[in-house]
């Protein structure tokens, strides 16, 4: 099948898109910040102040807080391309239907229940208020954000956990599988769980205090932007997903032949590698906006630092290990270095508002290297993963998650309204404060990959044994027909032959 080609003047277009999109959000960055600069001062938490001021504040964290969410959103720009260009050419329309899909129904999903069971008031377990938005305040708790606000960063948050999931099960699985499956994910195993983490009274965020989970260990599970709630059930599930659809139609692995065995060749590297910087790019909303506040400015200055450090150690970590030890050995390898810079941002997404930049590079060039064993330990166990979404995402979000137990400096403890309060600091083990926080990260981390994938595997097999064309895998000839998955479940080629 022929493919077309990319002339030199699509290739600058691109470039100017993608460049002129990065400009126009760093500067409204730079305005949102130069009008609140005047406001910040480093004992911002501890005053007292008028509501003109009061006021002011929550509108410049309000427009802080939207401008990360239409980072984050941005990132489905970037997970789409990425996906796409590591898979195979037949499957391309098919991964960019889904992720669309995706997105629409996590809309309707999170706006209807999920974001009720995640940050509502309830229980330990489950927010009960606020379905449909109703009944749900002006603002979400202490923050100062209007609920809308909210909402719609966390929206971009789900969105982003919907997007992860397909991500291991690319090329085999049907549309209306993907319908049933999305449901669950986005309506009810990410909103529960991220509940337990993230919610009032959550079962993970209170633990350690009195007359709660585990009062004895002293101290709660920290997850600042979602390496775990986001990231590590993102990751889980689509491990899940792939187990139970096995691999995809004439898959060899190179185990059971060093010679045709391994992942089949991306079928666009080019628009992989754009992806994974547009994804790098959407993680500085990801990380830094999830302080809610721009008064915090050290905070989210530290937060984009440690996220920009991490990513950096991570790609060449993994580049350099996949030289030294990879299938192709001697070369630089673009789809294990693009997945390092990646692991590297999912890693620092829990610790990077209590770490220092070393401490980030560390824990990024442990996540370079998770991302080289991992994808080739997922390739021994024979489990179908086109774009290494369960190493990315799976592994190096339970890396990151407990690398905070590690690497938290001791100085900074929770970010505010108003700016940070650092009475309390989180301190790691490397740091001199002891194993506390470590051991409360592994519980959670614990708690959270094995809940998820119980359900997920639990849900997966029983959409495996549904009847055609409900069934979780799409029918054998919708993989081996002419033109594939895209042909057989969209009618139409992304790349058509040029009349």
């Amino acid at each position: 099948m022929p493919i077309r080609t990319v002339t030199p003047a699509e290739r600058i277009k691109l470039g100017a898109t993608v460049l002129g999109g990065k400009f126009l959000g760093l500067a409204l960055l730079f305005l949102l910040l130069a009008g609140g600069s005047a406001l910040i001062t480093p004992a911002h938490a501890a005053e007292t102040y008028t509501a003109h001021e009061t006021t002011i504040f929550n509108s410049i964290n309000t427009a802080w807080t939207l401008l990360g969410a239409f980072l984050v959103f941005g990132m489905q720009a970037g997970f789409v391309m990425l996906e796409a260009g590591f898979a195979r050419q037949k499957e391309t329309v098919n991964v960019l239907m889904e992720c669309i899909f995706d997105t629409c129904l996590c809309g309707f999903l999170f706006w209807a229940f999920g974001y009720a069971f995640m940050f509502a008031e309830g229980n330990a377990f489950i927010g009960t208020q606020w379905f449909f938005l109703n009944g749900a305040p002006d603002t979400y708790l202490t923050t100062g954000i209007p609920i809308l606000a909210h909402w719609i960063f966390q929206f971009a948050f789900a969105d982003t956990c919907s997007t992860i999931t397909s991500g291991a099960m690319i090329g085999r699985t049907s549309f209306r599988g993907d319908i049933l499956y999305s449901i669950a994910v986005t309506g009810f195993i990410y909103p529960i769980l991220g509940h337990w983490c993230w919610g009032p009274g959550g079962l993970l965020a209170t633990m350690g205090s009195k007359d709660h989970f585990l009062p004895s260990i002293g101290t709660g599970f920290l997850d600042f932007a979602g390496s775990t709630v986001v990231h590590t059930i993102g990751g889980v599930i689509s491990l899940a997903g792939a187990i139970a659809l096995g691999p995809r139609v004439g898959r060899i692995f190179a185990r059971d032949d060093k010679a045709r065995g391994g992942m089949p060749p991306p079928h666009n590297l080019t628009v992989a590698a754009v992806g994974g910087f547009l994804l790098w790019f959407g993680w500085y909303g990801f990380n830094p906006g999830s302080t809610l506040s721009a008064m915090d400015a050290q905070g989210i200055g530290r937060v984009a630092a440690n996220t920009t450090l991490a990513a950096c150690a991570g790609g060449m970590a993994a580049m350099l290990v996949a030289l030294w030890f990879g299938p192709t050995k001697g070369k630089f390898d673009l789809g294990f270095t693009v997945n390092g810079f990646l692991g590297g941002l999912v890693a620092i997404t829990c610790p990077c508002y209590w770490v220092n930049p070393l401490g980030s590079i560390l824990l990024g060039l442990v996540a370079g290297v998770v991302v080289f064993f991992g994808v080739n330990y997922i390739e021994w166990l024979r489990i179908d993963d086109p774009v290494g979404a369960v190493t990315v995402h799976g592994f190096c979000g339970i890396w990151g998650t407990i690398s905070l137990g590690l690497f938290a400096c001791g100085k900074y403890g929770v970010t505010g309204p108003t700016g940070a309060d650092d009475s309390s600091p989180v301190k790691g083990l490397f740091y001199g404060g002891g194993p506390t926080v470590l051991i409360a990260q592994i519980i959670g981390s614990a708690v959270i990959t094995i809940l998820t994938f119980l359900i997920a595997i639990v849900i997966m097999k029983a959409l495996r044994a549904l009847p055609h064309p409900w069934n979780l895998r799409v029918e054998p000839e919708g993989e081996t027909g002419p033109g594939g998955l895209d042909v057989f479940e969209h009618g139409i080629e992304a790349y058509p032959a040029q009349a």
